[in-house]
């Protein structure tokens, strides 16, 4: 499977991303405070759309390896059984009835530590990392909701330059739907599907977990034979 094309299309929207924080930083230099070794971000709770995670996963795999790698994976899997510890209770709660709304803003309090955060608080693909990362210092909102970095100096009820996270998840998608149906997957819904990070790294993204569809050949073969 070759997902240079959707990657590229991908990046191009990280390079757009990229410059709208650029730009934020240079007009608000006394706001914006990400730092070599401020870890904030790295303790959030989100979900990657199915080309990001590909594509995290992709560079994970090319970037790091050995000692290295299995430390990863050991703390991917420690975050994962967290966060489906709270995604579990989540969903027992929005079936008891509680508001979504109060649902999602606890969740949101949650931290977990990123298992791309080493010893050091660095992340071990920096130069890899998902868009929600790169965004996170900067004024942005999603669903109406505005939001901005806990340890940032944007003041509240003052007036930003402010991302619009809603379009570039839309434009995630697009990729991601488009990358599903160029594989053909028996999966309706594969574009659609969101995990989070630890996941995306656990994950062994083959043709089977996939749900690609066999080659034409495959196919009449399999009708000669049944």
């Amino acid at each position: 499977m070759d997902f240079k094309p959707f990657f590229e299309k991908y990046l191009q929207l990280v390079q757009q991303v990229d410059a709208a924080f650029e730009k934020v930083k240079g007009e608000y230099v006394d706001c914006v405070t990400c730092k070599e070794g401020c870890a904030d971000c790295c303790h959030a709770l989100f979900d990657l759309t199915l080309v990001e995670a590909l594509y995290v996963h992709d560079r994970f795999e090319a970037l790091v390896s050995g000692a290295d790698r299995e430390a990863v994976l050991e703390r991917a899997n420690e975050a994962d059984r967290k966060i489906h510890r709270l995604k579990r209770q989540a969903f027992k709660e929005h079936e008891a009835g509680r508001p979504e709304r109060e649902i999602l803003e606890e969740m949101a309090m949650q931290r977990v530590r990123c298992p791309c955060l080493d010893k050091e608080d660095r992340c071990v693909i920096y130069e890899s990392r998902p868009i929600t990362c790169r965004v996170y210092g900067m004024p942005t909102v999603i669903g109406a909701q505005a939001h901005t970095c806990g340890v940032s100096g944007f003041k509240q009820g003052e007036h930003y330059p402010t991302l619009k996270l809603d379009a570039v998840y839309q434009r995630l998608y697009n990729i991601s739907d488009e990358l599903a149906q160029s594989i053909q997957s028996r999966y309706a819904k594969l574009a659609e599907l969101l995990v989070p990070l630890s996941m995306a790294l656990l994950t062994d993204y083959t043709e089977d977990y996939l749900g690609v569809h066999s080659g034409p050949d495959e196919k009449d073969q399999e009708k000669k034979e049944g």
